[in-house]
């Protein structure tokens, strides 16, 4: 990266955090971004003072732009617009990747174990870990995507007249080809998520080897607009950030508000996906399997069990939503079912219409 480069994106990094915190509510927040801003702003005059000490020529049609004029990116424009519509909270996955810093301090907790702030990097670990109920409520909701998708299709394909064994054809189809579905999207998206992150931490090792103390600054910031005075701030900072080899685990952590050790397996999440979507989508399939009934029996049989596996699966959500278990299963055998007799009303209409109903 030029010198010009590194002036262009301090100063744009200045510019977004000015706009984060106009629109910023919390006081303390507000004062944390502007000091952010602030401290990009000297950063960005160092890096001019470099290049015109170097006589670096000044190019003004080059995406770098002039070291005289400043101009944001079209992206820059439009995450200000985003922030100012939707603040900065619900943006801050896209101002992480235009590399903001201090947006842990909408993730992390005010304090650990009664500290005000972290004295060790393992304190600093506890704010970023992600826990099983994450995983698993993504599990729920993939078996759930899985169950009314294909019973829906079942149904539908059902409605339309067709045979017991073409349903059951369909519906294995269709929950294997929502389940590679799923699991490709999956992984791309989650690959697509790692190499961001890692990314950032890229930038963020050549950022603290370059100018360590600037790095230091900004960490106080944040611990001061947790409610830390800035003087202990600073120094807990300084010692954090005296070992080389936990500097970047710390700023990883605490600046970009991310785990170095845990930033997603791409084909974890592609198997997990997979594996819960096809387990969902299977118990449609069930009857026409298990049972010697056909036709109108195993439809009913299929309506009912899945009726039953939503019920199950409203009970487990309730855990994660802090709702009224009943009133969680009803509305996912509501949901269920609503999706379920559309499909087969809309089957039926156009199995009627081709002849096969």
């Amino acid at each position: 990266m030029s010198n010009l480069d590194s002036w262009y994106h301090e100063k744009e990094s200045a510019w977004l955090y000015q706009r984060v915190a106009a629109a910023e509510p919390d006081p303390r927040k507000r004062q944390l971004f502007l000091q952010l801003a602030a401290a990009a702003e000297d950063q960005a005059g160092k890096w001019e003072a470099i290049a015109a000490a170097r006589h670096t020529p000044t190019d003004t049609t080059s995406g770098a732009a002039s070291a005289r004029v400043f101009t944001p990116s079209l992206r820059a424009r439009i995450v200000a617009r985003l922030v100012r519509r939707f603040g900065p909270r619900a943006l801050r996955s896209i101002l992480a990747a235009m590399k903001l810093r201090g947006l842990s301090v909408y993730s992390a907790p005010a304090s650990i174990a009664g500290h005000a702030m972290p004295t060790a990097l393992s304190e600093v670990g506890a704010r970023h870990r992600g826990g099983l109920g994450s995983n698993l409520r993504a599990s729920v909701f993939g078996v759930s995507d899985g169950l009314v998708s294909n019973a829906s299709l079942v149904l539908g394909v059902a409605g339309a007249g067709a045979a017991s064994g073409y349903t059951l054809l369909t519906g294995a189809a269709g929950m294997l080809a929502g389940a590679l579905s799923m699991a490709a999207g999956e992984y791309v998206s989650v690959r697509s998520q790692r190499e961001m992150y890692e990314y950032q931490i890229a930038l963020e090792r050549e950022e603290v080897a370059e100018y360590p103390e600037e790095e230091a600054e900004e960490l106080a910031l944040i611990y001061h607009a947790r409610g830390v005075e800035l003087e202990q701030a600073r120094e807990v900072s300084r010692k954090l950030l005296a070992n080389p080899e936990q500097a970047l685990d710390v700023l990883s952590r605490e600046e970009l508000g991310l785990n170095p050790d845990d930033l997603g397996s791409p084909w974890g999440a592609a198997l997990s996906s997979f594996v819960s979507f096809a387990l969902g989508a299977a118990v449609p399939l069930v009857p026409f399997v298990v049972s010697s009934s056909t036709g109108t029996g195993a439809l009913a049989a299929t309506a009912a069990l899945s009726c039953v596996a939503l019920f199950g699966i409203g009970l487990v959500l309730s855990l994660f939503t802090g709702r009224a278990a009943l009133q969680g299963a009803l509305r996912m055998v509501l949901i269920g079912a609503g999706a379920g007799l559309v499909s087969f009303v809309v089957g039926h209409a156009l199995g009627v219409a081709l002849g096969t109903g």
